[in-house]
């Protein structure tokens, strides 16, 4: 399930949400090197800060979202799409897969903005990649049947590594993390409740 054997074509044909949103990340990373371009005024009226969403800039709870500073950063955070994701947008279909993705960066971001300073400032798509993990625990509790046993078993050092690795490394946002997957696990929950009624 975490083996990717498609050609990149393939992939992209198969799971469009993944590769828009990667696409996304990417190009506006790539704004950082393009020559003439005001990047760093675009980069910083994208980056999520406390004290300008107060002041009523709510658009840096969503666009934060797709912002990353290092490539590191980006490419973890992309690693984890293409692993994680594909199981996710063939299961829950692309639109609400897009949509979950989203609710649950918006989530991590609201509880970083409720929680922490408002002079904190964030980036990144990792409380919405949590929100994924925070899906595959619902899965876990309600759909064990639509994952292989040695898929279970993988999944679950996955997300306790990553948890702990929140804790453990610097400037990472925590809230968010945690916030998202909480997030994403209730999403599940409530989904894969709702088709069983259907």
């Amino acid at each position: 399930m975490f083996i990717r054997n498609e050609s990149f074509f393939q992939y992209i044909k198969n799971y469009p949400v993944i590769s828009i949103i990667i696409l996304l990340q990417f190009v506006l990373y790539m704004m950082n090197f393009i020559p003439f371009i005001p990047h760093k005024y675009i980069i910083q009226s994208l980056t999520g800060v406390n004290l300008y969403i107060a002041e009523g800039e709510y658009w840096r709870l969503i666009t934060p979202i797709f912002i990353h500073l290092y490539f590191s950063h980006l490419l973890i955070n992309s690693f984890s799409l293409i692993l994680f994701g594909p199981f996710l947008e063939r299961i829950l279909g692309k639109w609400v897969f897009c949509l979950f993705f989203l609710i649950c960066g918006i989530i991590g971001n609201i509880a970083t903005f409720l929680i922490l300073p408002l002079t904190y400032q964030h980036i990144g798509s990792s409380g919405a990649i949590f929100g994924i993990f925070g899906i595959y625990l619902s899965i876990l509790l309600l759909k064990r049947s639509y994952m292989q046993k040695r898929i279970q078993q993988t999944i679950i050092p996955i997300i306790i590594i990553a948890l702990i690795m929140s804790f453990f490394e610097v400037n990472v946002n925590y809230t968010s993390h945690l916030c998202g997957m909480g997030f994403g696990c209730l999403l599940g929950v409530w989904y894969f409740n709702l088709q069983k009624k259907i």
